[in-house]
C-alpha cells in the first residue's frame, strides 16, 4: 500500500489541473445529496473506504492532549476514533450536509463523547483563528470541489495549522490500474455513481502551497481508487 518512487513521481507531476476532471455539479448542490445518503453511507464506506480510514487514523496518530480538527465528518465514525485517542485535548468536527451532521452528533452522543465540538461550517471558510490546531484530518472532500477551489480549501487548512502541524487526508484519486479507472470514465460521460466525486491529486497542490514532508499512498479497495496523503505545515520562516 505504501507508495514507491514511481507513485510519488506521478503524484508530484506538474499540471495536476489538466490531469483531473472538472466537477459536474457545483459544491453548493452536493450537501443535499449527502444528507439523503447519510442513513446508508456506512455501507458504502465499509466496502470502499474502510482500509483508507484505518490508515488515516494510523498516520494521524493524535496525542492525548492535542487540538484536532476533522473537516467533513460524514457520519462521524472517524471523528469518534480521533476523540477517543485524544482524551485530554480538544477535538472538533465540521460538516455541511445536515443529514451527516445529525449522524455525527448522534454517534458522538451514543459513544459518550460529549466534549467534542461539532459545527456546521464550510471547509473553504472555517470559523477558527489562525494556528488553532495541531492536526487536521479530512476525508473524501477534495474530490467534490471544483479544480480551482482545491487550493482554496488546502490554504484554509494551512492557515489553521500551527507551524509543524500535521494534515492527513484521503481522497478519491486517479485510478492507477485499468479497472480502477472506470469511475472517472463513467463520470466523464455524465454517469455519476459517486455522488459527484471524481479522482483528484492532493500531493502536488500541497507542495505548491509550501507544505513539507508530503507523502502519498495509493490505497484502492474493491476497485475504488483512494489516495492517503500526509503533510506538515512549514515552521515559521520556512514556507515557500
Amino acid at each position: 500500500m505504501v507508495a514507491g518512487a514511481a507513485d510519488r513521481e506521478r503524484a508530484d507531476a506538474p499540471g495536476w489541473r489538466e490531469r483531473i476532471l472538472e466537477v459536474k455539479r457545483p459544491p453548493e448542490d452536493v450537501p443535499a445529496t449527502y444528507s439523503r445518503l447519510a442513513p446508508v453511507y456506512e455501507i458504502w464506506a465499509r466496502l470502499t473506504e474502510s482500509r483508507a480510514r484505518k490508515r488515516v487514523l494510523e498516520l494521524a496518530d493524535p496525542g492525548p492532549e492535542e487540538d484536532v480538527l476533522e473537516v467533513a465528518t460524514g457520519t462521524g465514525a472517524q471523528l469518534v476514533e480521533l476523540a477517543r485517542r485524544n482524551p485530554h485535548g480538544r477535538t472538533v468536527g465540521v460538516e455541511v450536509a445536515k443529514g451527516m451532521l445529525s449522524k455525527t452528533r448522534r454517534r458522538l452522543a451514543s459513544s459518550g463523547l460529549d466534549r467534542v465540538e461539532v459545527l456546521d461550517a464550510d471547509a473553504r471558510k472555517l470559523p477558527f483563528a489562525d494556528a488553532s490546531f495541531d492536526l487536521i484530518v479530512n476525508s473524501y472532500m477534495l474530490d467534490l470541489l471544483p479544480r480551482d477551489e482545491i487550493p482554496r480549501a488546502l490554504t484554509e487548512f494551512r492557515r489553521l495549522l500551527r507551524p509543524g502541524g500535521r494534515l492527513v487526508m484521503s481522497n478519491m484519486t486517479l485510478g492507477e490500474r485499468r479497472a480502477h479507472r472506470i469511475w472517472d470514465a463513467l463520470y466523464e460521460r455524465g454517469i455519476v455513481l459517486t455522488a459527484n466525486c471524481r479522482g483528484v491529486l492532493a500531493a502536488p497542490v500541497l507542495a505548491e502551497l509550501g507544505f513539507t514532508d508530503v507523502e502519498r499512498e495509493y490505497s484502492p479497495q474493491l476497485g475504488f481508487p483512494t489516495e492517503v496523503v500526509r503533510a506538515r505545515k512549514a515552521h515559521s520562516g520556512a514556507e515557500a
